[in-house]
This record gives structure tokens, sequence and C-alpha cells, in this order.
């Protein structure tokens, strides 16, 4: 049976937006399973995604406050249908990062990250996915704001895409 994910970071509420936008919460209430990898600021925010989840894992970021970090973990690992997915707020500079990520997870399929702002879809020479879906609140240098979803079946990632945020 397949299931449909939703990869969020960097939601930043309530210091870059006062809420998630509506789109955002649709793909979030739809979704069989959420990941956010971080940097959410306020506990506040981490209870809505809580209420609004079938699934959720979720990380702390930089940004976080105090009860998130005693709440949520560094890194969090999940096997889902088969794929073993890590996930963790931060990875260091965008230059070497596939061989530093296949070093530090050596036993992931996936790794899901955050922190720059910046969507990243690669794979590393061991196969490893790094997936970052960017910021739907804050976009930074990018041309819009963003959050990934995709489609997970037979043991595979199906249909990773990067989904722009409308402007409400």
């Amino acid at each position: 049976m397949p299931l449909n994910l939703v990869l969020i970071a960097d939601t930043h509420v309530p210091k870059r937006a006062k809420t998630l936008p509506a789109q955002v919460w649709a793909a979030v209430e739809k979704a069989d399973v959420v990941f956010h990898a971080g940097d959410w600021v306020e506990a506040a925010l981490l209870d809505e995604f809580e209420r609004r989840s079938r699934r959720l894992l979720g990380v702390y970021g930089n940004n976080d406050s105090p009860e998130l970090r005693r709440r949520l973990p560094e890194t969090a690992t999940a096997t889902l249908g088969g794929v073993r997915f890590a996930m963790v707020h931060e990875t260091g500079q965008a230059k070497g990062r596939e061989l530093r990520c296949e070093a530090l997870y050596p036993s992931a399929d996936v790794l899901v990250f955050g922190h720059s702002h910046i969507p990243w879809d690669t794979t590393s020479p061991r196969g490893l996915r790094l997936l970052n879906p960017g910021s739907p609140t804050d976009r930074r240098r990018q041309p819009a704001c963003t959050y990934m979803e995709a489609v997970l079946d037979a043991g595979q990632l199906f249909r990773v895409t990067l989904v722009e945020v409308g402007r409400s």
C-alpha cells in the first residue's frame, strides 16, 4: 500500500510567518507521514502538527526553543515500507555533502534535512538520497517558498516533487 509523504523544514513560526499557509496544512492533513527537519521555533507549532498529522517524525533545529529541544531528538530514524530514513536539521556546507552524509548515516537510504532553506535532491555515490524541502515560509534567495511531497511504495521512493507554496 503506498504511503504519501510530506517533507517540511524551516517553518520558523511565528518569526517568519504567523502560521503556515493553508496549502501546507492541507498537504500535512492529507499525508500518511509528515517529516519536519527542524526550525519550528515554538512548541505551539509542534503541537499543531501533532494534532493535524497522521504520523509525524520531527527533529529540532538551531533556532528551536528549549522546550522543542526537550521534546524532539537532534536526529531521527524510521523504516517505512522497507526504506530506511534518517533526518537531521543541518548537514554542513554543500561542498562534500553527499560523501560526508554517507559516512554519518551509513545505514540510511534517504536523509531528510533542512537549515539552508535551499531545496536539494541528490544521490550520493553509495545511493543515499539527500532531500531538503526548502522552507514553506522563508524563501531567502530562492524563487519561491517550498516543501516536498513523495510517494513510498514497494520499498522505493517515487514521485519526489518540490511543491511551490502559493502566495495567499
